[in-house]
């Protein structure tokens, strides 16, 4: 298939790199550079949404009010995201960071939203087709830099069931989908962010209730999918003290882990807790 003159531009021309699109959260300048792939793993409530909404703020936001002012895409596969919440995040940072010279409030909002593209996906096969049609966009929209994906395990078990007895026929369709996600990343240069679930194993010989934590913290994604992966967010959440004041004991605290398969293999451990307006770094 022949390209454009602009699809050629687009593929071409060098995107907004992300390596600092949350310093707090990355060591050093070891945040994710063009063509990489961070996964943002943990159990269920432990503020992996969350975290996705203050990357997606930080990019759509203008440069103006802290953020990067480029495109998002966000692809929702759990149908579980809350375009209420997050657009009370950005109109919090916005009223926060702007002067009342700075416009009004809705025509800075309606801009930031500009930027973001939405799809949602039922099934790997409806996330393989979508994949295929974000090369148009990638291909229309220089600014079009970061991928969101809520989340790459969310059909796991579907996948599973459907492959039967056979232990290829269980990863075909998420194999399909990293490779073809690896293209965009080499053609397009882009950066991509996906939340996976935790998952609990059940060992031979063992009850429900042996596991350990870093047994359901182990990658278990097909190995086209591992092999992307450069830079991996592990989201936990802090068993709230006794002590403290009534506000410190309601105010749960989330720790991401942050490890790098890239150059030094550098890692950090951060914090943060959820507020009205977003994700606050401790």
């Amino acid at each position: 298939m022949s390209e454009s003159g602009a699809q050629v531009l687009a593929r071409t021309e060098a995107r907004r790199c992300l390596t600092d699109i949350e310093p707090r959260l990355f060591p050093g300048n070891g945040g994710p550079d063009h063509g990489e792939v961070v996964e943002v793993c943990g159990p269920e409530r432990t503020g992996k949404t969350e975290l996705l909404y203050h990357l997606l703020c930080r990019c759509v936001l203008p440069k103006s009010a802290g953020g990067l002012e480029v495109d998002v895409m966000f692809v929702d596969t759990d149908y579980s995201l809350d375009m209420f919440r997050l657009v009370s995040i950005i109109d919090s940072r916005l009223t926060r960071a702007l002067s009342p010279s700075a416009g009004s409030d809705e025509e800075v909002l309606r801009s930031c939203l500009s930027r973001l593209l939405v799809v949602h996906c039922s099934s790997s096969s409806q996330l393989l087709l979508t994949l295929h049609f974000l090369e148009n966009s990638f291909s229309s929209r220089p600014g079009l830099a970061l991928l969101l994906i809520d989340s790459i395990s969310a059909f796991y078990w579907l996948d599973r069931c459907e492959g039967g007895a056979s232990f290829s026929k269980q990863e075909e369709k998420l194999s399909k989908c990293s490779e073809l996600l690896g293209r965009l990343l080499r053609d397009y240069r882009i950066t991509v962010f996906a939340t996976c679930h935790a998952i609990r194993r059940i060992h031979s010989g063992l009850s429900s209730s042996s596991f350990s934590s870093s047994d359901s913290d182990r990658p278990y994604l097909c190995r086209s999918w591992q092999h992307l992966v450069t830079h991996r967010l592990l989201c936990s959440r802090q068993a709230s003290t006794a002590g403290g004041s009534k506000e410190q004991r309601m105010r749960q605290i989330f720790t991401v882990h942050c490890s790098s398969s890239t150059g030094t293999k550098a890692h950090r451990i951060s914090s943060f807790h959820v507020t009205d307006g977003g994700v606050d770094f401790t």
